[in-house]
């Protein structure tokens, strides 16, 4: 673990370190490696300057889907290491950036979010991308728990 990870809490975090697995994991010729986790993790963060620059009128590129579904993979991922069930998160989004993501347990949806303008997504900063996942994966978890019977089938 380097310096920067060790010195910010926020790093060590189980959010960001499986952010960092799932990035790394979609990295399949290696262009991540040996870089720290602040640099892999840096394409979430887009400022409110950054986003106002960014046309209104633009197609997501596969990149950006990739960084979307790792973010939602992640989120799952989490979901079965706190509750040992699988979860599986499905993806759909048209060419103009809107959709909707949904995460399902067994035969439970556990969360359904729309998407819209994906060619702006991103979050002001590491802590506030890290934020949404945390309260995503406690209302999945507290579904989980209210209909442990349909989440296990």
């Amino acid at each position: 673990m380097n310096q920067a990870v060790a010195a910010d809490p926020l790093l060590s975090t189980d959010f960001i370190k499986e952010m960092d697995k799932q990035m790394r994991a979609i990295d399949s010729y290696g262009n991540y490696d040996g870089w720290p986790v602040e640099k892999v993790l840096a394409p979430y963060v887009v400022t409110k300057e950054q986003r106002r620059a960014m046309p209104i009128i633009g197609d997501p590129d596969e990149i950006l889907l990739a960084r979307i579904k790792a973010f939602y993979n992640a989120i799952s991922s989490l979901i079965e290491k706190e509750c040992g069930l699988m979860a599986s998160p499905v993806v759909n989004l048209n060419h103009e950036g809107f959709g909707r993501v949904l995460i399902t347990v067994g035969k439970l949806v556990v969360m359904d979010k729309t998407l819209r303008d994906v060619h702006r997504y991103g979050y002001e900063s590491l802590s506030k991308m890290k934020d949404e996942g945390d309260k995503l994966l406690s209302v999945a978890l507290e579904i989980i728990g209210k209909y442990p019977e349909v989440a296990g089938m």
